[in-house]
């Protein structure tokens, strides 16, 4: 197993660039290496965005990004009020908004969804994301549901125990509206990262995982 480390060398921090179609979407997918890479790239730069924060879900969101990046290091959150369900029917609206973001940051990695995640919102971000950023490196993270569309990734993220009990901590306080989904415990968001832990061998035994389509050495 090949282990990479993400270091530009000098002062200048990394540039993170968060991607999440829904108000919690980051937060799952990679809240754990989000609060890694806080802790290991203290100069690093988180610029987060959402495009479906409606109603309460968007003071959701405010109150989750102060929980996984502090104030210094975020650039954002901007919070977009696209239909949940419904954004590859406003997807022309929706690719505007990457048209400017490409002109705002040059990210060194980004986070976004599963290109092959079965729900329609995800692929459109997913999709958008390669046709805008043709030059950075992308990692695509994963969001369990019912559709069990989860798949074989190709990067892992070990995590500290600390770190991923954390991470579920802050998503469960971060998200009231969420409770009520049968899926959204605990167990669940723990389960995937001692699964992705286990096949990647992590000391702790929890991982994040990630699919990565293109990487140059």
């Amino acid at each position: 197993m090949i282990h990479l480390h993400l270091d530009r060398g000098g002062s200048a921090g990394l540039q993170i660039l968060c991607l999440g179609a829904h108000a919690d979407d980051i937060e799952i997918g990679c809240g754990g290496t989000i609060l890694r890479l806080a802790a290991q790239y203290p100069g690093c730069v988180f610029h987060w965005v959402v495009f479906s924060a409606l109603g309460v879900r968007e003071a959701e969101a405010r109150h989750a990004v102060s929980l996984f990046v502090g104030p210094t290091a975020l650039r954002g959150p901007l919070l977009k009020t696209f239909p949940d369900g419904f954004l590859p029917f406003v997807g022309a609206e929706v690719k505007a908004v990457f048209e400017e973001l490409k002109h705002t940051v040059s990210p060194d990695v980004i986070f976004t969804h599963y290109r092959s995640d079965a729900h329609q919102d995800h692929r459109l971000i997913a999709e958008l994301t390669w046709n805008t950023f043709r030059d950075h490196w992308i990692l695509e993270y994963e969001i369990p549901k019912y559709d069990g569309d989860l798949g074989q990734p190709s990067v892992f993220v070990p995590l500290p125990p600390k770190v991923s009990q954390q991470k579920v901590r802050a998503i469960m306080e971060a998200f009231p509206s969420q409770h009520s989904k049968r899926w959204f415990e605990e167990e669940t968001l723990l389960s995937l990262m001692r699964l992705r832990g286990m096949e990647c061998h992590a000391p702790s035994g929890y991982a994040e995982a990630f699919y990565c389509h293109k990487l140059v050495l």
